[in-house]
């Protein structure tokens, strides 16, 4: 643990009467006052300042859709702009584990109500994007608090039993330990199979570690089983995490408030490019299993007792198991859905971004009146009905609704797909 001293300097000093007394010290208490992170969220986005008045003198709407869309659309030039740059390999069957750091620091209300119950709730929004962004991948828990560190959950591919666990289990206490947390957490995910790629993300509320050995020693061996650590602070920025995240090929973000940190929560859920050293191509031996009949009773193999109706059945021991993607746990077979892998499909050939499509268009350019995909009417909506985009294949407009959903959640172009049915 380092510490840290402050020197505090003195200046010659004059009387001064009752009332300026009182005027200084209030004059003090404002300029002096931390301000929390709830409060610099409203003071430096100054939505006040976005009030519009209307003819009439009433308050226009705020467009929040032209906010969020313009948001979208900065991540999403930022992600294609990496990929343009050379030919990424991505880890599609990711072993990610989320240490959360529940040490007396995360009791801290500088977030409403607190760290901890924010980080929380983002935590159960980021392990439902996860499964949606990568089906065939797998998520467990790990928390620290007292200076050790325990596993909450085993890594499994179910989001709703990590997220009933993680909700049963939200107490702050003691010291946090990132030494302890990265030795578990080596100690597991040294035993993935060499096809998976190892990650470990750290939410950490604390300025400090309380490690009982060498944590560099930790760092090193870390590195050494290729497990890249990124880390998600809440507090100031920590020359260890760095360190770590450095050395293994993560990232380190610094949240600056509650819709700051949930941004930089959901960046971790797309997969993210390979380094070159761990990346290699191995062939995977994969089973898809049949649904079981509603009626019949067996023995599941992940909880050891008998459930009547559901579940899978293994391809090759025919066991049963709960829920896809899983590993057999009688004959290590990998068993998936043939969903999973075309949902895991769109990673390595994603939606190229849509253009900007100016108000008015080109000189004498004429601009379709409603959206290729959702067939909503493009003008009549005031300054909402300017904003469009376009398929630089296909040259279909879209609104900017559909420009999301299209990215986000559908990953095909219907104009392109269009095309190509017409082809056949």
């Amino acid at each position: 643990m380092y510490g840290g001293a402050t020197a505090s300097s003195s200046a010659p000093s004059k009387e001064k009467r009752p009332g300026e007394e009182e005027e200084d010290e209030e004059e003090e208490e404002n300029t002096g006052r931390v301000t929390e992170a709830w409060e610099r969220a409203y003071a430096d986005e100054r939505s006040w300042e976005d009030l519009q008045e209307d003819e009439s003198g009433l308050l226009r709407p705020i467009d929040t859709k032209t906010i969020v869309h313009a948001q979208y659309r900065k991540r999403l030039l930022l992600r294609s702009s990496a990929a343009a740059s050379s030919r990424i390999q991505k880890g599609l069957i990711r072993y990610l584990y989320v240490v959360i750091d529940l040490s007396k620091a995360a009791s801290e209300m500088d977030y409403r109500p607190s760290r901890m119950a924010v980080v929380a709730k983002h935590t159960e929004a980021f392990i439902r994007e996860f499964f949606d962004q990568n089906p065939l991948s797998h998520i467990g828990l790990i928390t620290i608090k007292d200076g050790l560190a325990h596993r909450l959950t085993q890594i499994g591919g179910s989001p709703e039993s990590q997220i009933k666990a993680l909700m049963g289990k939200l107490e702050c206490s003691g010291e946090a330990s990132l030494q302890n947390a990265m030795e578990l957490v080596h100690g597991y995910l040294s035993e993935i199979p060499s096809y998976g790629h190892r990650e470990v993300l750290v939410l950490y509320s604390a300025l400090n570690t309380c490690d009982p050995g060498d944590v560099m020693e930790t760092v090193e061996r870390c590195k050494k089983a290729k497990i890249r650590c990124s880390v998600v602070g809440l507090s100031a920025e920590i020359f260890i995490c760095k360190y770590l995240c450095e050395e293994t090929g993560g990232s380190y973000t610094i949240a600056l408030d509650e819709g700051h940190f949930k941004e930089l929560l959901l960046e971790h859920a797309p997969p993210p490019p390979a380094i070159a050293e761990y990346a290699s191509a191995n062939l995977i031996k994969m089973g898809f299993p049949q649904r079981g009949a509603e009626g019949a009773v067996s023995i599941c193999s992940c909880h050891k007792e008998a459930k009547v109706g559901g579940g899978y059945t293994c391809p090759r021991c025919k066991v049963r198991v709960c829920e896809l993607p899983t590993e057999c746990r009688t004959c290590g077979l990998t068993l998936v859905s043939s969903p999973h892998l075309a949902r895991s499909y769109h990673h390595l050939f994603p939606v190229e971004p849509f253009d900007e499509v100016p108000p008015r268009g080109a000189l004498g350019q004429r601009l379709p009146t409603s959206c290729f995909g959702c067939q909503q009417s493009l003008v009549g909506q005031g300054a909402q009905g300017s904003l469009r985009v376009t398929c630089p294949t296909c040259k279909q407009y879209f609104c900017l609704d559909c420009d999301i959903y299209i990215h986000e959640s559908l990953h095909n172009c219907p104009g392109c797909e269009s095309r190509r049915i017409a082809a056949l």
